[in-house]
């Protein structure tokens, strides 16, 4: 791999012994990729403080330092971490301690979490605690190089924003923190950001709904390719190109796709191929739309529901303000537990403008920082859970061993309150 001087002078321990291990990190992961070299990132965005076992052990073992060296640098050794290089954050994470009331998370890892943030924080990682950092604020530029992990917030990145990123680790992006640099690899050059697949559209999508129902199927007939979606399309905005992108990545492995006149890479079909021929197009039609529903409703049978999760990738003020507005006057179920997710800074203008107080007088739940798949709880008791989000309808059940239901924003709260599954593809 080539490396300038200052890669050179970082592997070689000017910056003190994290960094010259960060720096052999890459370099290993980097030659076993087939990078050339490295590239300079100023956007990093990993779950540095997320709790595990292994942490709890490494911990015990050497302190905060000792869990980092070990899980974001692959280092044995011990070192002292110093701030981090570039701007860092942290993705969501595990509950925390105003979770504990609501959720039967264990209170031991709440503990553990505020010391690795404590860690953190000083040494510059910024906590945002979400899955979409770019509802926060983190909004990389067209065409710049970052490292970020989460694979709803990845593909986001690369097809709704134009920013370039592989889907990196835990280890990758603690090294990336500390030198600012990545492997080029993958989607950073421009010629593996070119579509592979057509995909002609010929059901009307429009709803919610109808994007996370297209994104589910082009994700597992692509797998980790590379979509272009034309025809007929249209309400496009910034929490159906969410749910679209989250839907990808669930069931296939996809880290980019383009909208022509829409994302920013394709201004035309011809565009998002990069002007090499167009492939034949596969149908979306009324067909492929019903299949991909009921995959995502296989796991559902009773329809007692005992759980409504809302907010997968966490909930923008948009969608906590239809979810408040729905719930408006209505009472929840006794027995039905309402969550809704969302970043900790939305949840803090979602309770100026009046939403987070209707959900909770309806009964429901506003939580921030994580959710179910990455904390591994629900509610005590759940067998039957519902949700207008196609990631966790395809990864609760074999997660938490619960049954699943998707359906649309509105049937999942309709479900909260009349504690029955109602829902239907329209």
């Amino acid at each position: 791999m080539r490396l300038s001087t200052e890669e050179r002078a970082m592997r070689d321990g000017d910056g003190g012994d994290a960094v010259a291990a960060a720096m052999d990190l890459l370099i290993r992961y980097g030659e076993g990729l087939g990078a050339e070299r490295l590239c300079a990132v100023k956007n990093v965005a990993g779950t540095t403080t997320q709790p595990t076992p292994a942490k709890t052990q490494l911990l015990r073992e050497g302190g905060w330092a000792k869990a980092f060296a070990v899980t974001s640098l692959d280092c044995d050794r011990d070192v002292e971490i110093p701030p981090m290089r570039v701007p860092t954050c942290q993705l969501q994470q595990g509950f925390s301690a105003d979770a504990l009331q609501i959720t039967p998370y264990n209170p031991h890892l709440v503990e553990l979490q505020e010391g690795a943030e404590a860690f953190a924080t000083d040494r510059g990682i910024n906590i945002l605690a979400t899955c979409t950092p770019y509802q926060v604020g983190n909004l990389p530029v067209f065409g710049e190089h970052i490292a970020w992990m989460e694979s709803s917030a990845v593909v986001y990145a690369n097809s709704v924003l134009g920013a370039r990123s592989n889907c990196e680790g835990t280890t990758s992006t603690g090294a990336a923190s500390l030198t600012g640099r990545i492997p080029y690899w993958g989607n950073h050059l421009a010629e593996n950001r070119y579509g592979t697949h057509h995909i002609d559209v010929r059901y009307p999508v429009r709803s919610f709904q109808d994007w996370g129902l297209l994104g589910y199927f082009s994700g597992g007939l692509v797998q980790e390719e590379r979509p272009v979606l034309t025809g007929d399309l249209a309400d496009v905005d910034s929490e159906k190109l969410k749910h679209l992108g989250a839907a990808m990545a669930t069931s296939g492995g996809v880290e980019i796709f383009h909208l022509p006149g829409v994302t920013p890479e394709a201004s035309t079909l011809e565009a998002a191929f990069g002007g090499r021929d167009v492939p034949d197009s596969v149908p979306y039609t009324d067909a492929e739309r019903r299949s991909a529903y009921e995959r995502l409703n296989s796991n559902g049978s009773s329809e007692d529901v005992d759980f409504i999760l809302l907010g997968c990738p966490h909930a923008s003020l948009n969608q906590m303000r239809e979810i408040a507005d729905l719930l408006d006057g209505k009472t929840l179920n006794p027995g039905t537990e309402l969550w809704v997710m969302t970043p900790r800074a939305l949840r803090s203008v979602a309770e100026r403008n009046g939403y987070v107080a209707a959900i909770q007088r309806a009964g429901g739940k506003v939580l921030t920082d994580s959710c179910p798949a990455m904390s591994r709880v629900a509610p005590e008791g759940t067998r039957v859970f519902a949700t207008d989000s196609a990631k966790q309808a395809h990864y609760l059940p074999a997660i938490l061993g619960i049954e699943a239901w998707f359906g649309t924003t509105r049937e999942c709260v309709e479900a909260a309150i009349s504690g029955r599954w109602r829902g239907e593809l329209r």
